[in-house]
């Protein structure tokens, strides 16, 4: 873990240009969706229309909708088994099953100790990554007891974006990209040079600056540009070695294989 810190902490901008990914092209379809959150191993997709969360599958299609929680900001399906909802003006997460069933929320105005929250993310069991405004901290959240199992330091700048495994947690804020473990202890930080999203896949990385996506494979501080043949990337995540990226109007898939 020693050699991940350096890494990240005497990153340069001149290895952008050392190296690209060409991804093969697999093919595209048509998809009208208000929000794409991701395709699972199974290739079911999931996405947010007109404030209601769907599942697809070639056989299926379930639905969640809560009106009484306002607009749903995000979701995470890392664990297609413990999906989290975020209503942020509710500052509530909906714990969903496999079949979109409601098995918990958390409605953390209501929770022994107030916290405001805008970031979620997956954890290992029943915790949740999430990100509190008000003390600029993140927690591993403990939802059924109620507890924090591990907390970071504060972080002095703006949160663009929150990912997790269940070991691993990334907090892309405007100055830093920051790792940590599952104990809230710091691995690593890498200077943010414009990048606003993240997606994570087995602890490698893609992330957004501007329309381009860049891939850091794990253990590494290179960015490598992934050629996208100018596409205008809405939405874009990582399952296995396939890279979706969706433009509002198709999804298109690609093999995404590094050496």
């Amino acid at each position: 873990m020693k050699h991940l810190v350096y890494l990240f902490l005497f990153f340069s901008l001149s290895l952008y240009s050392q190296e690209r990914i060409d991804p093969v092209f697999i093919n595209k379809t048509n998809l009208m969706v208000d929000t794409l959150v991701g395709i699972d191993n199974f290739e079911s997709s999931y996405y947010i229309q007109n404030n209601v969360f769907y599942k697809k599958n070639t056989n299926t299609l379930l639905s969640y909708n809560n009106l009484n929680l306002g607009t749903l900001t995000c979701a995470n399906i890392f664990n297609p088994l413990k999906i989290n909802l975020f209503y942020k003006d509710f500052n509530t997460v909906v714990i969903l099953d496999n079949r979109l069933a409601e098995i918990f929320k958390i409605d953390f105005n209501a929770r022994a100790k107030y916290r405001n929250i805008t970031h979620v993310s997956t954890g290992y069991d029943n915790t949740l990554w999430i990100f509190n405004i008000d003390t600029q901290e993140l927690e591993l959240y403990d939802y059924k007891s109620d507890t924090t199992r591990a907390k970071t330091l504060p972080v002095q700048t703006e949160v663009l974006d929150l990912k997790s495994n269940y070991n691993t947690c990334w907090l892309l804020t405007k100055r830093y990209l920051y790792v940590y473990n599952y104990f809230g202890s710091l691995l690593g930080k890498m200077k943010n040079d414009g990048f606003t999203r993240v997606s994570e896949k087995n602890g490698d990385l893609v992330l957004k600056k501007g329309n381009d996506l860049f891939y850091i494979k794990q253990n590494s501080g290179n960015p490598i540009p992934i050629k996208t043949e100018n596409l205008l990337i809405t939405h874009f995540f990582v399952t296995n070695e396939t890279l979706y990226i969706y433009d509002s109007n198709f999804l298109y898939k690609y093999l995404l294989k590094i050496n």
